[in-house]
């Protein structure tokens, strides 16, 4: 596969001077034009699987000493939040490999690796691909990425005996909490207490609250494959999903930034600065540096 844009970047701090990674998959915004002929989707509709502006969100990180990894591929395109191979056999001409996993949830919800939908159930393509397609856009864009994420985080591993990585995301303005009705403005997602410290995701929801927000743990988001495949507490290595609800940044109709949108950013410093300060306490604590 040929691009004429970098696929994904790293923006380093000039020292790395805290344990953290900050990790943006989903805010990739830049549409192959091969990929905008397959699909049957408009130029707006396409981009309704977008975390919009994430990336623009967390800019801060390297300004703390933390790196930002963000994705310039969209994820309509291959989602990096995915296995390697969760795969659906109705999209393919070809059947799958046999290392495929054609049975998650995910898949059967149209949102694998190579996605089938993109929100509210708009099918992206009018035929079936090659398999030879899927495969490529894997080895282009999954394998690169996911390669530097661990680089990231095992020189932040090695270099402070510990790691935090902050995986970033936005969700739809009309996610409600089950039971309560609440629309929460953050979801902090730990899988449940098995990706991070429940001490750590305490603190992360205690900052987001001070700021004034409403936030809350792992429903209806309790993190991806990501969070779940890095988050190695008993390692030192703890993993966060964080999502936040599109409505406060975005007009979700036009994808335009509402006027809020810097103090938001602004607020998400201060998340970033008052988290480091945090970790910064826990140092020489084995309540971070191993389970």
């Amino acid at each position: 596969m040929t691009s004429d844009f970098e696929l994904f970047e790293v923006r380093e701090p000039q020292v790395q001077s805290i344990p953290f990674v900050y990790n943006s998959p989903h805010s990739g915004r830049k549409y192959p034009v091969s990929f905008l002929d397959e699909t049957r989707l408009d130029d707006l509709a396409i981009r309704r699987s977008e975390d919009h502006y994430v990336d623009e969100l967390f800019s801060a990180a390297p300004s703390f000493g933390a790196p930002l990894l963000l994705a310039h591929f969209p994820r309509a395109y291959v989602d990096v939040n995915r296995e390697p191979y969760e795969l659906d056999p109705r999209m393919f001409s070809d059947p799958l490999p046999p290392f495929a996993n054609s049975n998650s949830a995910r898949v059967a919800g149209g949102l694998g690796t190579i996605p089938r939908i993109v929100a509210e159930n708009m099918e992206i393509y009018e035929r079936r691909m090659p398999l030879a397609l899927a495969l490529e856009r894997i080895e282009a864009c999954y394998k690169p990425y996911h390669a530097c994420l661990r680089r990231l985080i095992a020189r932040t591993h090695a270099r402070f005996g510990f790691g935090v990585l902050i995986d970033c995301h936005s969700m739809p303005g009309n996610i409600r909490v089950a039971g309560s009705g609440m629309r929460p403005d953050f979801i902090v997602g730990d899988r449940y207490g098995t990706s991070a410290s429940a001490e750590l995701s305490q603190a992360a929801l205690e900052i987001l609250e001070g700021l004034g927000f409403a936030a809350v743990r792992n429903k209806p988001y309790a993190g991806g494959f990501i969070t779940e495949h890095y988050g190695r507490p008993a390692r030192g290595l703890h993993a966060l999903q964080i999502e936040i609800n599109r409505s406060l940044y975005i007009d979700e109709t036009t994808l335009l930034k509402r006027p809020d949108f810097d103090a938001l950013a602004g607020s998400l410093a201060l998340f970033m600065e008052q988290m480091a300060e945090y970790v910064a306490g826990y140092a020489g604590d084995t309540a971070l540096a191993a389970e």
